[in-house]
């Protein structure tokens, strides 16, 4: 954990600390940190920009906006939420975090993250490779007949696309067709050992949302969106997501 002091800078009322206190837990009362630290403990961020939950919070109920709002350690929080469950009060952090990042004109966002985003609002299927909708169908096809001549034991292994009425539709890693297609075999091999009946959809398959770790909230809501429709249109009745 860092060692290095918060500098309070000025009196200011904090614009940051108003505007995140609505979304917090007990009415935003962020003094319930006991700064026991277990927050810190466990976060795979820790250290990093010389920052920390524990200090990130402090420095949020002190109201250091220009700090809060700056630091490039929000981007590099995974949002995995491990601070909440090891929180003695289950204060939402992440949501700080998010709310930083939002702060952030979306131009000095990371360059990474936005280009994933920004490529995944490309088209319907919501991958983040921009992989249109005939070269997943022509991936899914081609890996599962090369699997099913292969292997014999799986020649009956089936990857449905766009089944009407199957119990689960399937989210794909946006990567996985485009650079790993084998990866995506041994869960085919699962669904068919176990009996699921499950579905790929053309539109919405790609399972992550870069746009929600972008905190750029009309773009995650059209990912999601997208899919959720995806799901309805082919009467799905468990979207499952890889993610």
């Amino acid at each position: 954990m860092s060692s290095q002091p918060i500098e309070i800078k000025g009196s200011k009322k904090s614009i940051f600390l108003d505007k995140v206190k609505k979304l917090l837990p007990e009415g935003g009362n962020l003094n319930l940190c006991l700064t026991c630290g277990a927050c810190s403990s466990g976060c795979p961020a820790t250290g990093l920009e010389n920052m920390d939950p524990r200090k990130f919070l402090r420095m949020a109920a002190l109201g250091m906006d220009e700090e809060i709002m700056s630091t490039p350690w929000v981007w590099m929080c995974t949002m995995c939420t491990r601070c909440i469950y090891v929180c003695p009060m289950k204060i939402d952090i992440p949501q700080l975090v998010f709310n930083a990042r939002n702060s952030w004109p979306r131009e000095e966002r990371p360059k990474g993250i936005m280009g994933s985003c920004d490529m995944a609002l490309k088209n319907d299927t919501c991958s983040a490779m921009g992989t249109p909708e005939n070269d997943f169908r022509f991936v899914v096809e081609d890996v599962l007949e090369e699997y099913q001549e292969a292997q014999p034991e799986f020649k009956d292994m089936q990857a449905p696309i766009n089944k009407e009425g199957a119990e689960f539709f399937l989210n794909q890693n946006s990567r996985e067709p485009v650079t790993e297609p084998d990866e995506m075999v041994p869960l085919w091999k699962i669904l068919h050992l176990v009996g699921a009946d499950w579905t790929y959809g053309t539109k919405g398959w790609a399972a992550e949302n870069y746009c929600m770790f972008l905190a750029d909230n009309e773009s995650w809501e059209h990912i999601v969106r997208v899919k959720a429709k995806a799901v309805d249109d082919l009467k799905n009745k468990v979207w499952l997501n890889t993610e």
